[in-house]
């Protein structure tokens, strides 16, 4: 690897460096993608790995208190001090990353851009837990890498192991774990978002640029069901592939929630939507309320989804829907940052009902909105209490954080909205379970011969008993609608 990268760093250029003859074209384009998707770094100290002559250096050290960039090649570094050196609060690192010493929590932010695809998996694991004992509790890794795909035009064989999958690099992060036993406290990494790089694909057809932020947290001796994180619980038990497939079948192609096509069609009418609008759909699912936005109202949709399972199905649909105007990621939306009047329409399907500070969540729907935007929410909700023990059980169990519909909608008032409209839509829930149960009569046969007898019970058994909490008071279902001034 040293031998090969003294020959592609003479000049020290940034063709050199990307391995890409088109390399200036595509940072002019890539850069504020990828800067776009960092939390603030205001005041932040920051560890940028991987360096190289300084690309991103030079826009992280407008922003953070202080920036040390390394790099493994003398050239490169050398043009990064050259370029970057007057500034006060740069500090320049030669060093092969996985030999490097630094302080525990000593880090608000480490940036590392095409680095960890040159490590063997021994060395990524073992260097992905000292990249989180170097950040302090709270603070954020981001990494770019290139997955199962060059990403340049030059050819990389020195290193032909080297290409992970992105599901690959996603076990690794979420596995990590930094145990200090004198506090008695255990930190992993959450996901705060996972994203293609939407440069790559549109100038090199090249969908295998991935980018992930994380967060350090402390991990709770409380579990959910089980699964250190949320997500885990999501992907490896309520929506697997499979759970998410049969879904489909009984909802209608691209869709996993109540009424499939028919209410999206109802909702997505209120919006009276225009060409060239921007939309972000949160809780995406598998897209189809998303190609429906974009195929007939023209608008450009950012679907997110804590899901990964689920992302990745639509990410696959959207190939086949050749649709660039729609892109998804895996994001969780109580984490992940926009900048203020971003988008025309938050658009959101049954998904809030698992967010545990929903006032908080509303508040960042309203910065993120443009003045006259608007919110269209469609979400589990629940009647007065008391509930029914039975509801009480199925509430804990599923994890979920329900309001009356008119505590809901007071609740977008207090973040700002305006206009607010609260609907008990049940009556509507239970005629669309009524009928989705005629539907799945119609194709039993079919669908267990696709699935099982036992996947068709599980939803059709469930359906029954939605059907039966809700007639007793207990489910509700709300419709929600407001602006923002």
């Amino acid at each position: 690897m040293t031998e090969f990268w003294k020959e592609h760093s003479r000049g020290a250029t940034v063709e050199e460096m990307m391995l890409d003859s088109r390399a200036q074209e595509l940072t002019q384009n890539e850069l504020p993608e990828i800067l776009s998707m960092l939390p603030s770094l205001a005041g932040s100290t920051i560890l940028e790995l991987g360096a190289g002559i300084g690309r991103y250096t030079c826009h992280l050290l407008t922003k953070a208190k202080h920036v040390t960039a390394v790099d493994f090649m003398e050239n490169f570094v050398e043009k990064n001090r050259k370029n970057n050196g007057h500034h006060s609060n740069a500090s320049f690192i030669q060093a092969d990353v996985t030999k490097l010493d630094l302080p525990k929590n000593s880090f608000d932010f480490i940036f590392s851009n095409w680095l960890l695809m040159y490590l063997s998996e021994e060395e990524l694991k073992s260097f992905i837990e000292r990249m989180l004992g170097w950040l302090k509790p709270g603070g954020f890794l981001f990494f770019r890498e290139s997955c199962n795909h060059r990403s340049g035009d030059s050819k990389r064989d020195f290193n032909p192991t080297c290409y992970r999958t992105d599901a690959q690099y996603s076990h690794i992060v979420s596995t990590a774990v930094e145990d200090v036993p004198e506090k008695g406290q255990k930190f992993g990494f959450d996901i705060i978002l996972k994203k293609k790089v939407q440069t790559y694909i549109e100038m090199k057809n090249n969908p295998n640029q991935i980018c992930w932020l994380l967060e350090k947290v402390q991990r709770s001796s409380d579990t959910q069901n089980g699964f250190t994180t949320f997500q885990q619980f999501l992907d490896n038990q309520q929506y697997t592939n499979r759970g998410i497939l049969r879904y489909e079948k009984m909802f209608g192609a691209g869709y996993v929630s109540t009424g499939g096509p028919c209410t999206t069609k109802e909702f997505v009418d209120m919006l009276n939507l225009k060409s060239g609008q921007k939309v972000l759909d949160v809780g995406c699912g598998i897209g189809g309320g998303d190609f429906y936005m974009a195929k007939s109202f023209g608008v450009e949709v950012l679907g997110l989804d804590l899901s990964e399972n689920m992302v990745n199905i639509a990410l696959d649909r959207a190939i086949s829907e050749k649709l660039p105007s729609v892109q998804f990621e895996v994001a969780d939306a109580t984490r992940r940052t926009f900048p203020e009047g971003s988008f025309d329409v938050i658009y959101s399907r049954d998904t809030i009902l698992h967010i545990d500070d929903k006032l908080e969540l509303f508040k960042r729907f309203h910065s993120w909105l443009k003045p006259g935007g608007q919110l269209l929410i469609s979400d589990y909700c629940c009647g007065e209490k008391p509930w029914t023990p039975v509801f009480d059980a199925y509430v804990k169990q599923r994890g979920y954080i329900l309001y009356t519909p008119s505590r809901y909608g007071k609740l977008l008032e207090e973040a700002g909205f305006c206009n607010v409209r609260a609907e008990d839509r049940t009556v509507q829930f239970i005629e669309v379970i009524e009928t989705e149960l005629k539907r799945a009569e119609a194709i039993k046969e079919e669908f267990i011969e696709e699935f099982s007898e036992e996947d068709y019970l599980a939803i059709v058994n469930g359906w029954r008993e939605k059907l039966g909490r809700s007639k007793t008071g207990d489910q509700r279902w709300g419709l929600f609608h407001a602006t923002k001034n």
